[in-house]
């Protein structure tokens, strides 16, 4: 079975790196973007598409309705990790997992308990005046009424979110790709790989076991050492508390 000589590679390594997409989220409740009844497809009550919605220049251009589909679509505030984050934040202890890469922006890496967390798309925990820079939390923003507005300055409070036409931030990319090509192990999980440049990262890595878990087939499938093809929460959680079995 995978999970068991999922379980051995992750036994006898001490140097692996997961990579992870919305697919780790959707056991905690939240959507992910393009299955039957992801946000992209269960969003036909906006005038504008997902996309566009998500966008820098509609959040400048329209910011109230920017700021109705982020409030309503894109922040879960009473979401909790699964056994899938509570797996890994396991290994970062352990002393095998030195990296978490991801492409979600909930923050439920860090909640279960990973300390070394790359948020390729930013995160909705950390909001700043467009302004003054000042840092505001997620209750801010979710309490604001319409705009969300700097009370020092006045000026918009803006998420710290990756919005389609803006690029990824140097320091991140840097960390995730010093991480990836580090490693002995790379597991990716709940990703599609079809999402740029964040998929791209995944040909910088050169270790020895690439293991994919996801419910559906990627492009990437017939280059994996391990292919899984389920729930990443449950995979993982099975595979670490094999572990010490």
């Amino acid at each position: 079975m995978n999970i068991k000589i999922l379980s051995e590679v992750l036994k006898s390594s001490d140097n692996i790196v997961f990579f992870g997409g919305a697919g780790m989220s959707t056991e905690s409740g939240i959507a992910d973007f393009r299955s039957a009844k992801g946000l992209y497809k269960t969003s036909s009550g906006y005038e504008y598409p997902p996309e566009t919605m998500l966008s820098h220049s509609f959040f400048v251009s329209h910011t109230d309705e920017f700021y109705k589909f982020y409030k309503g679509k894109m922040i879960f505030k009473a979401a909790s990790p699964n056994v899938g984050h509570t797996a890994l934040a396991k290994l970062e202890e352990m002393g095998k997992l030195k990296a978490v890469i991801t492409q979600n922006i909930d923050g439920l890496h860090q909640i279960a308990g990973s300390k070394n967390v790359y948020e390729l798309h930013g995160s909705i925990h950390r909001n700043n005046c467009t302004k003054c820079h000042t840092f505001f939390d997620l209750d801010f923003i979710i309490n604001s009424k319409d705009i969300p507005l700097c009370p020092q300055c006045g000026g918009i409070v803006k998420p710290d979110v990756v919005l389609y036409e803006e690029g990824l931030e140097d320091q991140v990319i840097n960390g995730a790709v010093n991480a990836i090509q580090k490693a002995d192990v790379l597991i990716i999980g709940g990703t599609s790989l079809v999402v740029y440049p964040a998929a791209g990262l995944v040909n910088y890595f050169r270790g020895k076991k690439l293991i994919l878990i996801n419910k559906s087939v990627t492009s990437y499938d017939s280059k994996a050492d391990i292919v899984i093809h389920d729930a990443i929460g449950k995979v993982l959680s099975m595979a670490v508390d094999a572990i010490n079995k």
